[in-house]
């Protein structure tokens, strides 16, 4: 976990402001969720991503 902080407290350092500011709230919002035990039961962006390619692909003949 050490490795990830550093790596996290130095990219923050790296990316534009603005950039930093928008990871800095979704590390919080991530922090929330976490804590009241719902990540879990989330869909992931990548399982939605998935869904959405099927949704999206020529039907079979």
């Amino acid at each position: 976990m050490d490795t990830l902080v550093e790596k996290l407290d130095h990219k923050l350092r790296q990316w534009r402001p603005e950039m930093a500011a928008q990871v800095r709230e979704r590390v919080t919002e991530l922090i929330a969720l976490a804590d009241q035990d719902v990540l879990d039961v989330m869909r992931s962006r990548e399982a939605e991503q998935q869904v959405l390619d099927i949704l999206d692909e020529p039907p079979a003949r």
